[in-house]
């Protein structure tokens, strides 16, 4: 048995966040309907709807991983404030796999018998580990940020840009501000897993159009010493390097750039910054100038309408956790859910297989300005090719400040995804 618990918040509804791997029957198991004949199978009763979910909150993306379960329960508390959805209250149950795909295969195989699909699904290779299994049971689930070489079947959803079109506008958005240009050469941090390898194909996509070499550097989610790789980097001459890294290592390649002299700019991908990483005045001084994120959505403190309702129902919840925007991108999880269920009562069928129906149907979801509109028709597609700009603010809320409006690039626009129908 396997026992990995979460905080439990309060957020005044019925939300389960206390994570186990024994096993128990499912709900409505083998399928049937409910008494107002919409048609359901597992995970969901004529009361309830059960999402599950696959976090890190023991992990290198730990804090991201928190956050973005408090995100889903704002989302969840918000609906069932508001009265549930098809006459029906959300349950999440979210379970923590530590970032490893040995103990997310357990926790899942219960889930799949208790949940009619996964809210969140983080790390590629807990994915990985499941994806089989998934695709076996038609249970759909959602990751708030994915490779797009894993949209190559119907039940894994995306709830932003992918990593590859991410990286292509962020190096474009760097062209059009002068820091690098046609010919330059580049460094690339990544992680030799699904994210790290998609980033890194956007790398090079974008590096091909330009005419501009890229120097890779694979790296695993527990290294944090990035001494070696800076050293390289700048012997090599790279005009911008590009991190797709946990925090940790992020901290490390920017301390190590202005220790070793090497002021350039230091683009990370969307998991690569956390705020508590502002807690040392070094990290802070080290990146003020040079770093530059890519949120999956608006920074927590975009002045936007939807960042400060948010903000406001965060504060309003008690949770003692400090937010970011991580928080954002398990909300926008949450309102892509929404939307599908919607349509699925709509369709009076929520039973998995409905749910991959009704998912082909949302193809145009307002998320408040969250993001841009978000498109589902084709399940092998990033559902936005937009991203968004920001730089470290210590006394920004989240510590993040968006420098840029939204991009799409030229290049991105063209760019076609691995299963893109």
């Amino acid at each position: 048995m396997v026992n990995r618990k979460l905080a439990v918040i309060g957020l005044g509804t019925a939300l389960t966040v206390a994570v186990t791997g024994c096993s128990t029957k499912g709900t409505n198991e083998g399928g049937g309907g409910g008494s107002d004949g919409v048609k359901t199978d597992i995970g969901v009763t004529d009361d309830e709807i059960t999402l599950g979910g696959l976090t890190d909150a023991s992990g290198p993306f730990k804090t991201g991983g928190v956050l973005v379960t408090h995100g889903n329960e704002l989302w969840a508390k918000e609906v069932n404030d508001d009265g549930g959805i098809c006459g029906r209250q959300i349950k999440l149950d979210v379970r923590d796999t530590g970032y490893k795909a040995d103990q997310a295969i357990p926790l899942y195989d219960t889930l799949q018998n208790e949940a009619v699909g996964l809210i969140q699904i983080i790390g590629s290779a807990v994915f990985a580990a499941i994806k089989q299994k998934m695709i076996s049971s038609s249970t759909m689930g959602s990751s708030p940020t994915i490779a797009s070489d894993n949209l190559d079947n119907e039940v894994m959803v995306g709830v932003t840009t992918t990593f590859d079109i991410e990286a292509i506008n962020g190096l474009a958005w760097m062209a059009e501000q002068g820091m690098i240009k046609d010919g330059d050469k580049i460094g690339a941090i990544y992680l030799q897993n699904e994210a790290g390898q998609n980033s890194f194909h956007g790398v090079e996509a974008y590096a091909q159009k330009h005419n501009i070499q890229v120097i890779g550097a694979p790296a695993s989610p527990t290294d944090t010493d990035m001494t070696a790789t800076v050293t390289k980097f700048k012997a090599e001459g790279v005009s911008l390097i590009y991190i797709a890294m946990p925090p940790a290592a992020t901290a490390s390649t920017a301390v190590q750039m202005q220790g070793q002299g090497l002021n350039v700019p230091l683009l990370g991908f969307n998991s690569a910054f956390q705020p508590n990483m502002l807690e040392d005045a070094g990290v802070v001084a080290a990146m003020q100038e040079n770093f530059y994120l890519l949120p999956p959505g608006r920074t927590w403190g975009s002045d936007s309408e939807a960042s400060t309702k948010l903000r406001e129902q965060y504060e309003a919840s008690g949770i003692q956790d400090d937010p970011a925007h991580s928080v954002v991108t398990g909300y926008l999880s949450g309102l892509v859910w929404g939307a599908i269920l919607e349509q699925a009562c709509e369709d009076g069928d929520l039973t998995r297989a409905g749910l991959l129906k009704a998912r082909k149907q949302v193809t145009e979801l307002d998320t408040g300005g969250l993001t841009q509109p978000l498109d589902y028709s084709d399940p092998g597609d990033s559902p936005t090719r937009a991203n968004l700009i920001a730089q470290i603010d210590p006394d920004a809320p989240g510590g993040l400040k968006e420098v840029s409006d939204w991009i799409e690039s030229d290049e991105a626009k063209e760019y076609k995804l691995p299963h893109q129908q």
